[in-house]
C-alpha cells in the first residue's frame, strides 16, 4: 500500500518498494524534507529524536540522524522513550523541532516518523503540505564538510518528564501513597516497560506487576488498547489482587484502565475521569474529537464550564484547547492532553491524575467508573469503490437530516436527543467510518446501521458517481 501522509507523519510497513513501503530512502527523503522546512524557516538547528521499541526503529534512528546531520542540523537522541517524552524534551531543550519513530497502535511491521515543531507539537496541516512538497520534488540541499551537525545522546529525559508530572499540584504524590495501591501494568513490550512501573514508583505505588514490559518490540498481542486484545492482564485482574491495570500502546500516548474485577474502565472513559478530577479543582473548558463520547460534555457542564469540540486528530484538539482555553482535553481513545504539562497525549499525566482521582475518591476503580453516564460507541465502515463521489454521499446524507444539528468541520456529525452519528471520510481509502453513540448498544448500532442503509440507497442514485 502506499505511504500515508497526514499532520501526524509518515506511515508505512517496514520493507517492500519506495514510494509503497516506509524504505530507508523514504525515510532519508522526509527526513531531509524536515530538515529543509525547519532551515528555511530559522527555528533553531537542532531536532531531538527518540522510538519506541519496534524492531525496526534502531535502523531508522540512525537513517533519521545521520540525515539530519548531513542536512546540518544538530541531534539530541533520547533512545527509546514515550512520544511525550520527546514532546517535552523539544520545549526544554529549545529545538526546532522533533521526530518521532513509532507507528503508535499499529502492528509491529509498521513504523512512522511523527513530526513535532518547535513547540514540540505536530506540525500543523500548511506545514505539512510544505514538507510534503519539498520531499515530492527533493527540494533541499545537503550540508558541506564544515557545516556537519553533530549527535549528542540523553538517556536522562524519561526521569526528567517523570520530575516534571511530579512538580504538578494536582498530582498528589502523597495521598497516592496513602492508599497502598496494588497495580499491574501491560506496557505490550515496548518504551511503557521502561517509564510506566518508573513513575509508578516515583508516585509511591506499593506494589507493581510488570506484564509484557520488556522493551523488546516483540508485541505479545494486538498493540492497540481495546478490550478485545487485553484478556491477559483481565484475567489476573480478575484473581482480586490487584487494585487497578493499566495499559498503554507502544509510545505511550493512549493508556487505558482496567477495574479490579477485570473489567474495562473503558478507553473512552480515561478523558472522562481524568477531566473530572481536574474540573473539581480547575476552573475551565474542556475539548475532544467529534467522534469521542458525549459523557465528557456532561461531566464539564455539571461543573458549569463549556464542553467544545474539535475534527479528529491530536493537532486539532490542541489547537481548539488554545481557542477555547481548555483545562483539559484529548480524545476518545485514550489520549489525555494537560496543557498544564505540555499539549500532548500523555499517559503518563494521564496516569497520575487519575491516580490521584482515585486515591481521593472514596471506593474501587468500579465504583468510580459508575459515577460516570453510560454511552455506547458503535463503529463500523461501509467501504466503497474508487469512483465514488464521497463528498455526494456526505451532502446527501446532510440533506435528509437537515431538521437535525449538524456539523461539519470533520465529515458530518448529526446531533438527536440522546444519540449522535459521525461520517467521516477516510484520507487513504474509499472508505466512510460511521461512528454513533447512544444510551444503548442496540440503539446505537441501529442508529449506525441506518446511515449504512442511507448510503447504500444514495448510491443507486445515478449521480452518485464522479
Amino acid at each position: 500500500m502506499a505511504l500515508i501522509k497526514s499532520i501526524s507523519g509518515i506511515r508505512g510497513t517496514i520493507g517492500g518498494r519506495q514510494g509503497e513501503c516506509l524504505t530507508p530512502i523514504d525515510v532519508v527523503r522526509y527526513t531531509a524534507a524536515f530538515a529543509e522546512w525547519i532551515i528555511r524557516s530559522e527555528r533553531r538547528k537542532r531536532v531531538v529524536i527518540g522510538r519506541d521499541a519496534r524492531i525496526s526503529g534502531e535502523i531508522l534512528a540512525e537513517l533519521v540522524s545521520a540525515t539530519l546531520r548531513g542536512m546540518g542540523l544538530d541531534v539530541i537522541n533520547l533512545g527509546l522513550v514515550p512520544t511525550p517524552t520527546v514532546e517535552l524534551a523539544v520545549i526544554m531543550e529549545q529545538a526546532g523541532g522533533g521526530i518521532v519513530l513509532t507507528a503508535s497502535h499499529n502492528p509491529a511491521n509498521w513504523n512512522a516518523l511523527k513530526l513535532l515543531n518547535e513547540k514540540g507539537e505536530f506540525i500543523s496541516d500548511e506545514d505539512g503540505k510544505t514538507i510534503y512538497e519539498i520531499a515530492q520534488f527533493d527540494n533541499y540541499v545537503f550540508a558541506p564538510n564544515k557545516d556537519l551537525g553533530e549527535e549528542y545522546t540523553d538517556d536522562s529525559y524519561i526521569d526528567k518528564h517523570i520530575e516534571k508530572i511530579l512538580e504538578l499540584p494536582l498530582v498528589d504524590v502523597e495521598a497516592i501513597r496513602r492508599k497502598q495501591f496494588r497495580i499491574i501494568v501491560d506496557a505490550v513490550n515496548s518504551v511503557g516497560g521502561k517509564a510506566v512501573p518508573k513513575l509508578l514508583k516515583a508516585l509511591g505505588v506499593l506494589q507493581i506487576e510488570e506484564l509484557y514490559c520488556e522493551p523488546n518490540g516483540r508485541f505479545a498481542h494486538n498493540p492497540e488498547p481495546l478490550p478485545e486484545n487485553l484478556t491477559v492482564i483481565c484475567s489476573k485482574l480478575e484473581m482480586g489482587n490487584y487494585h487497578l491495570g493499566i495499559v498503554v500502546d507502544p509510545d505511550v500516548d493512549r493508556l487505558a484502565f482496567i477495574c479490579e474485577d477485570g473489567t474495562p474502565f473503558g478507553e473512552e472513559y480515561t478523558l472522562v475521569a481524568v477531566a473530572d478530577y481536574v474540573l473539581q479543582n480547575r476552573p475551565g473548558n474542556t475539548v475532544s474529537n467529534l467522534s469521542s463520547t458525549r459523557a465528557l460534555a456532561d461531566v464539564t457542564r455539571k461543573y458549569g464550564y463549556e464542553h467544545y469540540q474539535s475534527a479528529v486528530g491530536e493537532v486539532n484538539v490542541v489547537q481548539k484547547m488554545k481557542e477555547v482555553g481548555a483545562v483539559i482535553g484529548g480524545e476518545g481513545n485514550g489520549g489525555v492532553i494537560y496543557p498544564e504539562l505540555h499539549y500532548g497525549r500523555d499517559a503518563l499525566v494521564g496516569i497520575a491524575l487519575f491516580l490521584s482521582h482515585l486515591a481521593k475518591f472514596n471506593g474501587s476503580a468500579k465504583m468510580l467508573r459508575l459515577r460516570y453516564p453510560n454511552y455506547y460507541i458503535s463503529k463500523n465502515k461501509i467501504e466503497l469503490s474508487p469512483e465514488v463521489d464521497i463528498d455526494h454521499i456526505l451532502f446527501k446524507i446532510q440533506e435528509r437530516y437537515k431538521q437535525q444539528p449538524q456539523n461539519t468541520i470533520d465529515g458530518l456529525k448529526i446531533e438527536f436527543q440522546k444519540e449522535w452519528v459521525h461520517l467521516r471520510r477516510s484520507n487513504t481509502e474509499p472508505i466512510i467510518r460511521i461512528y454513533a453513540e447512544s444510551e444503548s448498544v442496540v440503539t446505537a448500532d441501529n442508529l449506525a446501521k441506518k446511515l449504512m442503509l442511507d448510503i447504500k440507497e444514495i448510491l443507486n442514485e445515478p449521480i452518485s458517481l464522479k
